[in-house]
């Protein structure tokens, strides 16, 4: 299946540092290419040009400027290495399609938080909302994002992985609180990784939502936090905001695994679509 993530995420190293691959379309929210799976390519492509995950080192902190929206399609993907470090290296990414750079990243990268094997040690300190306000699996009745499904037409990730939105968080907000959209996702055929746990860092459907502002949000700078590889099976993705201006909206995401554990923090800055 052409679909899947770990397809899309497919990488050819055409010179030192230089790679080449494909934005699919059906990694697409509409018409754009999804930000999300744009940064974790980013991100690939910053750790095999340091080595791969061989060498223990992952992208655990990946910061993504988005500046021209790419079509699907062949992209090219440049990286200079700008430290390697004993614990920390730095990689500068640039995502291009044509003569345009679509993506400006820099990713850092490292161990990310260590667990025993098979076990679960508790961090010394952690605010998580989300072990309590979700399963680890999705209820019965959370319908797969797919043919019938009232997102289909817009989001199209489902066709390479299984996305369940509650939707009853996606509806206008009746009491003027911030909303907390949820939803949960894993991939098809295979264990959810740390680039596929980045992309869950933008799953989200905008909490632009909340205030009936449904367009095209596009994302102007999203930060993304890798905390720990995730476990097999479901992760749980709460998305939150502190403020939806006329102009600005800032978003949040926590991604948890099927254990409880942190395993992404994400925070982007984008724009309010227009009033239908």
């Amino acid at each position: 299946m052409t679909a899947l993530f770990t397809t899309a995420m497919t990488l050819r190293e055409v010179d030192p540092g230089v790679f080449e691959g494909e934005l699919d379309k059906r990694w697409t929210i509409g018409p754009k290419v999804h930000g999300g799976a744009m940064l974790a390519l980013c991100a690939n492509a910053a750790r095999t040009a340091c080595g791969g995950p061989a060498n223990g080192l992952e992208p655990v902190a990946v910061s993504a400027n988005f500046l021209w929206a790419p079509d699907p399609g062949p992209m090219r993907v440049v990286t200079s290495v700008r430290k390697r470090g004993r614990r920390i290296s730095l990689v500068d990414v640039e995502l291009t399609q044509g003569d345009r750079t679509a993506v400006h990243a820099v990713v850092n990268l490292g161990e990310p938080e260590h667990y025993p094997p098979g076990g679960h040690a508790a961090p010394l300190l952690s605010a998580n909302p989300v072990a309590e306000l979700m399963a680890p699996e999705p209820p019965e009745g959370i319908e797969a994002i797919g043919p019938g499904h009232p997102l289909a037409g817009l989001v199209h990730l489902g066709e390479g992985c299984d996305v369940r939105p509650l939707l009853s968080t996606m509806g206008p907000s009746t009491d003027g609180r911030p909303p907390r959209l949820q939803m949960w996702a894993r991939p098809r055929g295979v264990a959810p990784d740390a680039l596929f746990a980045l992309m869950c860092g933008d799953l989200s459907a905008p909490v632009t939502f909340a205030v009936d502002r449904t367009g095209w949000a596009p994302t102007i700078q999203l930060t993304t936090f890798l905390r720990a590889l995730p476990a097999d099976g479901w992760l749980r993705v709460l998305c939150t905001c502190m403020e939806i201006g006329h102009d600005w909206f800032d978003e949040d995401h926590i991604v948890v695994d099927s254990l409880g554990r942190i395993v992404v923090q994400s925070r982007q800055l984008a724009l309010v679509p227009p009033p239908r």
